[in-house]
């Protein structure tokens, strides 16, 4: 009896976590994969932003080698400037802060080694907001950094895409 309420449960379990998984796949839910980038040597000058690192790490995961001369890339990415501002959303009766909206913003622009002509500047932008009380200032210190974060991911995975929507011409 007690082998056969084992068996049961375990046969109830697997068929849910087959009705999940037909759920999620019915819905056009996809993990999140590699970018289909159409080159495979890219050429980075410019700014050093806060991004650089994160940026060449999803590069080198989605195959893309970073090289030191422009003659060997496939495409060269201009890191033009980046800017994060915080601003005062809202202010309580007493004139205190309650709210503040966290901006960044990434300008880039990417040209062929063969063609002289860049392409014109692209904007990434990301917005948060967030309640804010002085009785809870570290936590909302580390809210702030954490919507920071997300943001600069955001930002490099919105690059990718960008850059996954350029077909390069035969040279």
């Amino acid at each position: 009896m007690q082998y056969q309420r084992l068996n049961i449960m375990q046969h109830s379990r697997l068929v849910l976590a087959l009705l999940a998984s037909l759920m999620l796949s019915g819905c056009g839910f996809q993990l999140r994969g590699v970018a289909e980038l159409s080159f495979k040597t890219l050429y980075v000058q410019g700014a050093t932003l806060s991004i650089s690192r994160e940026l060449d790490q999803s590069f080198k995961a989605n195959g893309i080698r970073i090289v030191n001369n422009q003659s060997d890339a496939d495409l060269l990415l201009e890191m033009l400037n980046e800017t994060s501002e915080k601003r005062i959303l809202s202010l309580s009766g007493g004139g205190k802060v309650r709210e503040y909206e966290l901006d960044y913003h990434v300008n880039f622009r990417t040209r062929q080694p063969a063609n002289p002509i860049w392409s014109p500047p692209q904007s990434v932008q990301s917005r948060r907001d967030f309640s804010y009380s002085d009785e809870a200032l570290l936590g909302k210190l580390d809210e702030e950094s954490q919507l920071n974060a997300d943001m600069r991911s955001d930002t490099v995975r919105e690059i990718l895409r960008r850059l996954s929507a350029i077909r390069l011409t035969v040279k």
